[in-house]
């Protein structure tokens, strides 16, 4: 049965339901091509660890922000995107400005667990959000399924897991992807709505003083309008990365 639709607006943000309280994705009316949300901001500190990505996946589509940022304004990034819904991408172009370009877009539909567990392409970027209408992952929570992940990126790709503290699975999805990767993991903390991004790096090691990071947070909000230098004082204040260094 298909998923009931809700899309619904105040102050300006347009936002995705699936029939019930939990947000799937949200669009500010005036500025569609901006991410509105922390998580999906905070998820886009992949950028920073490595080479502007050439071949990205997303799975999970909701409003579009993910793709639209990285349509926008990567646009030598040829995107893949899987969504089982496809009630969801029919909305995502309808309410939220979904472009339609089969040369750079790749729409699946299908079931993104499935997808990297019989797909043998290789991503440099993969980024993971893809939630039910109770706010469960199901497969895409799994050891498996990470370790798909781990083996579709290329020599130094970059995955970024949107996740939920308040879900019960949260502590155990956080171990399956700390193993997957091999402890090369980064756990933000988490944002005000319960969100809480992961991510992990293969290829070469990472290891990146918070100077250069910041550097290369003014150098992206210069080129997107994306401003991280909150995310990475939020990094630092958590003491997640020793001796002011981002290590993976």
């Amino acid at each position: 049965m298909a998923t009931p639709i809700e899309i619904s607006e105040e102050a300006g943000v347009r936002t995705l339901h699936f029939s019930s309280e939990w947000v799937q994705g949200a669009m500010r009316i005036a500025r569609p091509w901006n991410l509105e949300l922390e998580y999906t901001r905070e998820m886009m500190t992949s950028l920073l660890l490595r080479d502007a990505p050439r071949k990205v996946l997303l799975i999970g589509l909701g409003a579009a922000s993910l793709t639209k940022f990285m349509y926008r304004h990567y646009p030598l990034a040829h995107l893949t995107v899987v969504e089982i819904e496809p009630a969801v991408i029919a909305a995502a172009r309808q309410f939220f400005k979904l472009p339609e370009d089969p040369k750079r877009l790749n729409l699946v539909i299908g079931d993104g667990a499935e997808y990297m567990l019989n797909s043998n392409k290789k991503f440099d970027l993969i980024l993971v959000d893809g939630f039910d209408e109770k706010a469960r992952a199901g497969a895409l929570e799994t050891l498996p399924f990470y370790q798909a992940c781990r083996s579709r990126l290329g020599d130094n790709g970059v995955m970024a897991v949107n996740l939920l503290t308040r879900s019960r699975s949260f502590k155990r999805t956080s171990t399956h992807i700390t193993e997957a990767f091999e402890d090369r993991v980064l756990l933000f903390p988490s944002c005000e709505s319960g969100n809480a991004v992961a991510l992990a790096a293969a290829g070469h090691p990472i290891e990146i003083p918070f100077d250069e990071l910041k550097e290369s947070a003014l150098a992206l909000k210069e080129q997107t309008g994306l401003n991280l230098l909150p995310t990475l004082t939020r990094l630092a204040q958590a003491k997640t990365c020793l001796n002011n260094r981002l290590i993976m």
